[in-house]
């Protein structure tokens, strides 16, 4: 063979030899990427699955609501919770369960129909074993009982710790908080020789530690503006049923029933007229009538109902606070006016300090004419009465009270913001009850709901 010749073969060889690698670097390559579409599918579904477990455990459904009740159930006849509704619900089978209507982070919230009347049930929580136990009765000799003065004491400083109320706050006098907490428990020091089981002090225990129970049972007998409290089962209790507004009802709450009575059926005109002055009436109500003025951090239609008489009653007070624990919540660092809004109540930042200022900037009456009033009053909604001289008015009314700060109250010198607060709401006021004599409607509203279901007396908590 000559030098430098080709040897025979060795072409083919290498193209053979290319070929081979070839092979191995795309079925490496396409083992690496087989694994990582099945490492991405195993991830995709495994989320899925994660997804639709945390959906479903958060769903409101019938079955894990029933079984929630039964666990309570449970716990009654183990002596481990207690209530006037107990018997009832689980011994006598007079508590009937309806539906579930709202289930979220272990809130419970279903109808039920209790001895034949409506209610609904409630629970911060679902399971009595996830509140805090009273701490004093773990040293606590089994033998020796608490006082009814140490349950009033206990109760009393987390009625307190709730509410956000100092003892000096109550001792101001002339107001209704501490007022409120001598009717809360003065049934139960009528009988100072009452003692007090485990059951009953766990229970009640539980109901204090949240904050809407705390709320509603301190205000009870101090406020036709907000839900009864007819009874309790453990860390359940029962309010009143209400039907609730809806944002997308143009009268936002249902009419047919409500308002009417021995002078005739008012139109549904007049029943928004009055239900709008109940409103009002709230507002001021919340503004004046206790030691510290009640803020609405959460106004929508979904968290008032109206009863009968149309009085306009507060369903969900989660996000209702007294002034210093408005003051201390708004009391933030910021770095704009952004910062220093808290759902619907706000504050303004000072810049120069960095800090949102305590003082509430809103109020519940500006709140409530943006989000209600403003939707009720429209042009396009009143149609062909939208032009009469009243509804003008009480549209520019309903705007300016949607853009003046301040509340009912009068600052001390009369002047700023509470003295255009107040002013916008004595003219809504006078507005609203010109156009129900215009309409010829006579008398008020009804007075305050009575109360003819069960009462809540076993633990008068």
């Amino acid at each position: 063979m000559l030098p430098g010749a080709p040897v025979p073969g060795a072409a083919g060889r290498g193209r053979r030899l290319l070929r081979w690698l070839g092979l191995r670097l795309w079925s490496r390559r396409g083992t690496l990427v087989f694994a990582l579409l099945w490492f991405g599918s195993w991830l995709f579904l495994n989320g899925l699955v994660l997804v639709h477990r945390s959906i479903l455990s958060d769903f409101c459904t019938d079955d894990k609501s029933k079984s929630i009740l039964q666990r309570l159930c449970l716990e009654f006849g183990e002596g481990s919770v207690t209530g006037d509704m107990c018997e009832d619900l689980c011994v006598l089978g007079l508590v009937e369960y309806k539906r579930c209507l709202y289930y979220e982070n272990g809130k419970k919230v279903v109808e039920a129909r209790w001895r034949g009347n409506p209610v609904i049930l409630k629970s911060k929580l679902e399971n009595f074993s996830s509140y805090e136990p009273l701490g004093i009765l773990d040293y606590q000799d089994t033998a020796e009982e608490l006082s009814p003065l140490d349950v009033v004491f206990y109760a009393t400083l987390e009625v307190r710790n709730s509410l956000g109320l100092a003892e000096e706050d109550e001792d101001e006098g002339g107001g209704g908080s501490n007022v409120s907490l001598a009717r809360l428990w003065g049934k139960k020091l009528k009988s100072p020789d009452k003692i007090y089981s485990r059951e009953e002090l766990a229970s009640l225990w539980s109901l204090l530690q949240q904050e809407e129970y705390t709320f509603l049972r301190v205000l009870q007998d101090l406020s036709t503006h907000v839900a009864k409290v007819l009874g309790s089962c453990g860390h359940f209790y029962a309010v009143e049923y209400l039907s609730a507004g809806h944002a997308w009802d143009q009268n936002i709450f249902s009419l047919e029933e409500a308002g009417s009575g021995a002078r005739g059926r008012w139109s549904a005109r007049e029943k928004v007229h009055r239900i709008a002055l109940s409103f009002l009436h709230m507002v001021k109500h919340f503004d004046h009538d206790f030691t510290h003025k009640l803020h609405l951090c959460d106004i929508k239609p979904e968290n008032f109902a109206i009863r009968k008489d149309l009085t306009v009653v507060a369903i969900d007070v989660d996000m209702a606070f007294f002034e210093p624990k408005m003051r201390d919540i708004l009391d933030q660092n910021c770095s704009s006016d952004d910062d220093c809004n808290f759902f619907d109540c706000s504050s303004s930042c000072n810049l120069n300090q960095r800090r949102c200022s305590a003082r509430r900037r809103n109020s519940n009456l500006q709140v409530i004419c943006e989000k209600i009033f403003r939707s009720w009053f429209s042009p396009t909604l009143l149609g062909a009465k939208a032009g009469l001289p009243l509804q003008v008015e009480l549209q520019r009314a309903v705007q300016e009270c949607s853009e003046t700060d301040g509340g009912v109250e009068e600052r001390e010198d009369g002047r700023g913001e509470a003295g255009q607060g107040r002013g916008v709401h004595q003219r809504l006021l006078s507005i609203l009850t010109r156009l129900l004599q215009e309409g010829g409607a006579s008398g008020e509203g009804g007075g305050a709901w009575d109360e003819k279901g069960h009462a809540h007396t076993a633990l008068n908590f």
